[in-house]
């Protein structure tokens, strides 16, 4: 069966649910939803996902939200992108919700500001706020891939997955790969993987498509 990832190309929490699904090697197919224009509140989708938000799983009698439940829930299913002891899992747990916390939801929020939101409604200062804790997100994840290829082992997981999500999006929101040289070497680990695409060839939607 055909699982269902509902998203849009524009999300980087959506990238994470469908990359990790596009590596692993499951069937599956992106269902465009329509945020921009409030899809996400509208009570026929809020009967998928109460909390009104993409990405939405479903894998027949299975709907998932939260991209690092998908994440999860796509390791256990296939073998793939997860560690090798419990003590490597606890790790990929670990920096999953590091970057939900410290690095996508940080991202997230100022690329929106930035890129999304009416100009005349963008607060400069809020904007460099957001942009000095994620400066201080890109230290932690360039100091540890200083380290080592992969967060989390000696191969590509989940944990990579998570916390790539929104670094390869080319709307500035206070990221620029050649200021981070571990961290592009270790995007180009992952873009470099058999089946890898970009956010916006993997799903329906683009800035592109808006203009």
């Amino acid at each position: 069966m055909t699982i269902k990832l509902y998203c849009f190309g524009e999300s980087g929490n959506s990238y994470k649910a469908a990359i990790a699904l596009e590596l692993s090697g499951l069937e599956w197919e992106p269902i465009y939803v329509d945020f921009f224009n409030g899809e996400c509140r509208t009570p026929e989708f809020c009967k998928l996902n109460p909390m009104g938000e993409v990405p939405v799983m479903i894998d027949g009698d299975v709907t998932l939200t939260q991209s690092g439940v998908m994440q999860d829930y796509i390791s256990s299913k296939t073998g793939k992108l997860g560690g090798t002891s419990a003590a490597e899992r606890r790790e990929i747990l670990r920096w999953q919700f590091w970057d939900n916390h410290k690095l996508s939801g940080q991202a997230g929020t100022t690329r929106f500001l930035m890129n999304f939101l009416p100009e005349e409604k963008r607060s400069a200062e809020v904007i460099a706020f957001m942009q000095g804790r994620l400066k201080a997100a890109y230290k932690v994840l360039d100091s540890e891939l200083a380290q080592r290829d992969w967060l989390v082992g000696d191969k590509i997981t989940v944990a990579d997955l998570s916390c790539c999500g929104y670094l390869f999006y080319t709307e500035p929101f206070g990221f620029d790969r050649a200021d981070w040289p571990h961290i592009d070497a270790w995007l180009s680990h992952i873009s470099d993987m058999p089946g890898w695409k970009h956010p916006y060839d993997l799903m329906p939607g683009s800035p592109a498509d808006r203009a």
